[in-house]
């Protein structure tokens, strides 16, 4: 009986040890890429997105994104930057695949040409999905809603669109 038992504790062991080598995923993930984002107030602009995710588990990581945004009309130049972190799902199921959701807090720096500038808090929650072109890169597509709070008013009208390359470690 002994016998049995410790064959089947090291069959058991053995299976575990596969399930964790097939659950690899990676530990790091960098972002780059293109950014459209649509202000309260009809404001359309244009910019870029960067990121990066530690990945602790195989469906929860920690993100570090940076946006910005431009935009020129009638002579005035609107520029846009926002700095935030904050916790990201992923669902691994499918190797073509990837989707995912955060919700993201940090800070907002707004600037137009001849009326200053003023800094303020940044909200994002939204996800996107990486398609895997193989397990080291991915083209991602995503949408946040966007919530800005700098002097004294809160804007909760925003919506980015950021889309470009994932290289995954």
């Amino acid at each position: 009986m002994r016998k049995i038992a410790f064959v089947g504790l090291l069959v058991g062991l053995f299976t575990l040890s596969a399930v964790a080598a097939e659950s690899d995923h990676p530990k790091a993930e960098f972002f780059g890429g293109y950014q459209y984002t649509r202000l309260e107030g009809g404001v359309n602009a244009n910019g870029f997105n960067l990121g990066a995710t530690a990945n602790f588990k195989d469906y929860f990581g920690i993100t570090a994104d940076f946006g910005s945004s431009y935009m020129t009309e009638s002579g005035v130049s609107f520029n846009n930057y926002t700095y935030t972190f904050g916790p990201q799902l992923a669902l691994r199921a499918h190797k073509a695949y990837t989707p995912f959701v955060h919700a993201l807090i940090g800070g907002d720096h707004a600037s137009a040409s001849g009326f200053g500038s003023g800094n303020g808090m940044a909200f994002f929650a939204g996800g996107g999905v990486d398609f895997n072109f193989n397990q080291y890169m991915a083209f991602r597509a995503s949408g946040d809603w966007m919530m800005l709070h700098g002097n004294g008013s809160t804007s909760s009208k925003n919506f980015r669109m950021p889309i470009g390359v994932v290289f995954k470690f």
